[in-house]
């Protein structure tokens, strides 16, 4: 098969199109002739020799895919072949041919293009496992999205908005806030021009908010914390703006506030399965109402690979990138 390698870590030219061997599906997995394949910050972390796959796994990027099953393992009784699929990978995705274990396999939405489907798994699974699962975001509260045209913020939109929360977004331009505030954002915060403490504030009457969605890391962790609300969840899933930053333990306490890190594509098998079950439970049925929906920036043809990386390094996508082998 074809499948985008990388020989050595660097820029978007890192990517090599190459000619591998078919994986082979194991006891448990199914494997997935590839239709397309979601462009993650993870891949770019992952090419620039930053974010190495777990051990074991296979060593090209691509966190997601859809696709239509080709093979099943030993022991695969939840799908056959021909179902038409999207999944959540630990890496692979950027190829003709995937493996994955069949409880991280979704079936595409009804009225979805196959396509589509593709930009769901890895922002559906993080935004679900973290807003709702981890921080337990609830009707009423409100819920601060960084990068709210990324997309995990267009999700996580959308989401918050269908089980009745309100939600304040930041992102750089009034084009990416627009297309925030067409998926239902109230709060939206130019990020260059705006402090988005100072604007979450006035929004609640100087609560601040319940949970904080940030994929900025150290950066943005104090005024994070100063933008909470008593009992807020922080919820770090990103490190863009660095690792390392002081916080102030007083100003936790005196919010009974929390700062929780997690990250999805280690955790085990049984966890994964878990989150991906409770996705197809809660998320599939908004998206085959039409009330939460992929949104796809761009579309580039699998050896196309470095131009959808310098697409989203150069920031000015609005949702998904996807790759088409």
């Amino acid at each position: 098969m074809k499948a985008i390698t990388i020989p050595q870590p660097g820029d978007a030219d890192a990517l090599v199109l190459a000619e591998v061997p078919d994986p082979e599906p194991a006891a448990g997995e199914v494997r997935i002739r590839v239709a397309a394949a979601g462009v993650n910050r993870a891949d770019v972390m992952q090419r620039r020799g930053f974010y190495d796959p777990p051990p074991g796994s296979s060593p090209y990027p691509g966190l997601e895919v859809s696709g239509t099953v080709d093979a099943v393992g030993e022991g695969v009784t939840r799908w056959s072949v021909g179902d038409e699929v999207c999944a959540l990978l630990v890496g692979g995705g950027y190829a003709e041919l995937v493996c994955a274990p069949e409880g991280q396999v979704l079936p595409v939405p009804a009225g979805l293009a196959l396509e589509d489907a593709a930009a769901l798994p890895e922002v559906a699974c993080t935004v679900w496992s973290n807003v709702f699962m981890t921080a337990n975001l609830l009707p009423g509260q409100t819920l601060l999205v960084h990068g709210g045209s990324s997309g995990i913020g267009t999700m996580a939109i959308q989401l918050a908005r269908e089980v009745g929360a309100h939600v304040a977004v930041t992102a750089g331009s009034a084009e990416k806030l627009e297309a925030c505030k067409d998926l239902g954002a109230e709060v939206l915060v130019n990020y260059r021009e705006q402090d988005f403490v100072e604007e979450v504030r006035a929004a609640t009457g100087g609560a601040g908010a319940d949970v904080i969605l940030d994929n900025m890391g150290a950066k943005y962790l104090a005024r994070n914390v100063d933008a909470l609300a008593t009992n807020g969840r922080l919820v770090v899933i990103g490190l863009q703006g660095g690792t390392k930053a002081e916080i102030d333990l007083n100003a936790l306490l005196r919010k009974r506030a929390a700062v929780i890190a997690t990250s999805l594509r280690a955790r085990p098998l049984a966890e994964k399965a878990t989150i991906v079950a409770a996705v197809r439970e809660h998320v599939w049925p908004l998206v085959e109402a039409g009330r939460v929906r992929p949104v796809v920036h761009s579309r580039h043809p699998l050896a196309d690979a470095p131009a959808a990386h310098r697409e989203m390094e150069e920031s000015g996508h609005i949702g998904k990138i996807l790759l088409l082998p």
